[in-house]
This record gives C-alpha cells, structure tokens and sequence, in this order.
C-alpha cells in the first residue's frame, strides 16, 4: 500500500461580475450628447442604454453595470425631449415672427 495524499481540487475563487461595455458607451454617448454629440449621441445612448438592459438581464449575475445603463437612457431621453421642445419652440417662433419682432422693438423704443 502506498502512502499517497489524496488531491485536492483547486479552490475556486467565485468571478466578479464586469462592467457591460454597452453600459458604459451608453452614458458616454449621453453625457457627449450635451457637449460634442448633441443629436447623434442621444440616439445612440438609448440604443445602447437597451442593448445593455437586456444583455445584462441576460448574463444571469455575471455583468452589472445596470445603474450606467439607466443613466445613459435618462440623458438620452432628456436631450431627445429638449431638442423636440426646442423644434417646437423655433417653429412656433417662425410662425408669429411678424408679432414677436413687434413685441420686442416695442420694449426697445420704450427704454429710451
């Protein structure tokens, strides 16, 4: 009979879930869709702000990153909602620019 020492399996370190690639472009793109990318870059945050929601959902615990994901959305949708705001304001301007430029030369002559 031999004196040999059973072996022991490898402990296994449990993996840390990473970051979603998609989550981080996505709030990237949402900030730069404020300062450099101002439609483009909302566009593409909210793709990506969904593309990374699902893959997350997905990945069963092994991707996180939902927290960037949602940031990218809300910035995404926010610059959206103001450039049709702002679509909306310059087209109703537009309309009554007659009336407007009246309203505005009037406080003018009135100042002096």
């Amino acid at each position: 009979m031999t004196d040999q020492i059973p072996q022991q399996p490898y402990p296994t370190t449990p993996t840390q879930p990473k970051d979603s690639t998609m989550a981080l472009l996505s709030m990237i793109f949402g900030i730069s869709a404020y300062v450099i990318l101002w439609g483009i870059g909302a566009i593409v945050a909210v793709i990506l702000g969904h593309l990374a929601k699902n893959e997350i959902k997905k990945s069963a615990g092994m991707l996180k990153g939902n927290g960037m994901a949602t940031a990218g959305l809300i910035l995404g949708y926010v610059q959206i909602g103001l450039f049709i705001l702002s679509v909306c304001v310059i087209t109703i301007l537009s309309l009554t620019a007659g009336s407007v430029s009246d309203v505005f030369n009037n406080i003018n002559t009135s100042l002096y």
